[in-house]
C-alpha cells in the first residue's frame, strides 16, 4: 500500500550530448501526444487506469513512437488527469478536457535504470540513452543520501526540460518503520501566505503580486457603489454588466495565481501545499469582502488543481505566523516594523514579511508530525535553496537548480538560510 512508504524526490541535472538531446526532446513530444490521445479517447467514457489503458493503448501505440511501457504510462497519466477533472466537477466546478503542454515525461523502473557509476539509462522513442548524472562530489550531498542508500529504492520519476537543460526528478521510497505506520505527515511541504500587496508568497520565495488585483477591485467597488446609489433600471443593468466583468477578471487572475502555486509545488516536488486557516483572514489582513472571497476562491482552485497531480492541500493555524521569526522562533510585535519588512529582535534576521510568514506556515504543517507522543513525523519544508526539517537539518538543492528557478532578487529580501 502507498501508505506503507515514505517518499522522497532527488532532483539532478543530466549531462547530455547533441544526439541524446534530440532523442529526449522527441520522447517528450511523443509523450505529450500520447497522453492527449488517451485523454481524448477516454474523456466522457472512463477514468480509471484499468479502463483507460485497454481503451487507448492500441491507438497510442499506432499513432505515436512511444514504446510499449511508455504507452501504458501515458494512459495512466490520462486517467489521473481525467479523475482530477471529475473530482472538480463533483464539487460544482466547470471542467474542460485536460491538455498536456508541460515538457515532461514519466519514467518507471522498466523505462529507467540507475547505475553505480552515476549514470542513468532512459528509454526514448528509438533507443535507450545513458546519461551522466550531475551529482555533487561530496559523499553527503543532496542526492547521495538516496542514490547510494540501501534503504531507499527507485520508483516513478519525471524528466523535465527547461531552457535547454534536463532535470531528472528521481522518485525514491522506503518502508515506514513500525512507529511511522500511522503518520500521515510525511513528505515535502510548500508553505503559502496570502495577502493584499502580495496575493500569495511561497516558502520557496515565489511572489504573486496583488497590487493590480487590489487596484481593480477598488475601481469596481467605486463604480458599483455609484450605480447602486443612482438606483435606475439603466444603472441596475450597468451594475450587472460591471459585476460580470469583475467576476471574469478576478477569476482569470486567480486562475493564473493558482497555476503558479501548483507549478511551484511540482517544481520542488512537494507532497503538501499548506495555507493558513482562512477563517479570520479578513481580520488579519484588513481585506475587503472582495478580497476575502478571492482568497477562498484561490484556495479552492489550488486544491482541485493540486489534487489532480497528487498533491494534498491543507490549512494550519494562523496565530503569530506574521510575528514569529522563521529562523530562530522568537515571536514579538516588534519583529514586524512595517507592512513589508520583518526584522527579528532576537537573531537580527531580516526578510520580506510575507516570505517569513510563508515559511512559518509551511513549518507549522511540518510540526504536525511531531505533536504525537511518538514524534514520528518525517516531513520537510521546501525553501528556494533546499529543504529543512523540524530539527534544523538542511539539504541543499543540486547545483544549478536554485539559479535556474529562483525569483529575481528585487522580488524579496531573503533571510540568511533562504
Amino acid at each position: 500500500m502507498a501508505d506503507d512508504y515514505v517518499r522522497r524526490t532527488a532532483i539532478t541535472r543530466l549531462s547530455v550530448d547533441g544526439e541524446q538531446r534530440e532523442l529526449l526532446e522527441e520522447t517528450i513530444s511523443e509523450w505529450k501526444r500520447g497522453c492527449q490521445l488517451a485523454t481524448d479517447m477516454a474523456w466522457g467514457k472512463c477514468n480509471t487506469k484499468s479502463d483507460v489503458q485497454p481503451l487507448a493503448y492500441d491507438t497510442v501505440r499506432e499513432h505515436t513512437d512511444l514504446g510499449s511501457q511508455h504507452t501504458i504510462l501515458a494512459t495512466h497519466q490520462a486517467a489521473q488527469a481525467i479523475t482530477g477533472c471529475l473530482d472538480r466537477r463533483s464539487n460544482g466546478k466547470k471542467v474542460s478536457r485536460p491538455t498536456f503542454t508541460a515538457s515532461t515525461v514519466k519514467y518507471d523502473t522498466r523505462t529507467m535504470t540507475l547505475f553505480d557509476d552515476d549514470t542513468v539509462s532512459l528509454s526514448t522513442t528509438e533507443s535507450r540513452v545513458r546519461c551522466d548524472l550531475a551529482l555533487p562530489d561530496a559523499d553527503d550531498g543532496y542526492q547521495r543520501q538516496y542514490v547510494d542508500s540501501e534503504i531507499w529504492s527507485v520508483t516513478e520519476s519525471t524528466l523535465t526540460a527547461r531552457d535547454g537543460d534536463y532535470f531528472l526528478h528521481i522518485g525514491f521510497r522506503r518502508h515506514k518503520n513500525d512507529t511511522e505506520r500511522n503518520t500521515a505527515e510525511d513528505g515535502t511541504v510548500l508553505g503559502v501566505d496570502l495577502g493584499i500587496e502580495n496575493l500569495a508568497v511561497t516558502s520557496t520565495a515565489h511572489f504573486v503580486s496583488g497590487r493590480e488585483l487590489t487596484h481593480d477591485l477598488r475601481e469596481f467597488e467605486t463604480v458599483r457603489a455609484g450605480l447602486q446609489q443612482t438606483g435606475t433600471r439603466s444603472a441596475h443593468r450597468t451594475l450587472e454588466q460591471s459585476s460580470g466583468r469583475e467576476l471574469r477578471y478576478v477569476r482569470d487572475v486567480l486562475h493564473r495565481a493558482s497555476n503558479a502555486i501548483v507549478d511551484e509545488a511540482l517544481r520542488y516536488d512537494c507532497d503538501v501545499i499548506a495555507f493558513e486557516d482562512l477563517t479570520y483572514i479578513r481580520d488579519r489582513t484588513g481585506a475587503s469582502w472582495g478580497h476575502k472571497w478571492a482568497f477562498r476562491t484561490l484556495y479552492e482552485q489550488v486544491a482541485y488543481k493540486a489534487e489532480a497531480v497528487g498533491i494534498l492541500v491543507k490549512q494550519v493555524g494562523s496565530a503569530y505566523t506574521s510575528k514569529r521569526c522563521a529562523e530562530c522562533g522568537f515571536t514579538a510585535d516588534e519583529n514586524r516594523p512595517t507592512r513589508n519588512d520583518f526584522r527579528c529582535q532576537s537573531c537580527e534576521s531580516e526578510a520580506n514579511a510575507d516570505y517569513n510568514a510563508a515559511k512559518n506556515i509551511g513549518m507549522r504543517y511540518v510540526r504536525r508530525g511531531q505533536q504525537s507522543s511518538q514524534r514520528t513525523g518525517d516531513s520537510q519544508l521546501a525553501l528556494k535553496s533546499g529543504t529543512v526539517t523540524l530539527s534544523g537539518g538542511f539539504t541543499a538543492h543540486p547545483d544549478g537548480f536554485e539559479a535556474e528557478f529562483m525569483d529575481k532578487p528585487h522580488h524579496q529580501k531573503s533571510s540568511t538560510s533562504g
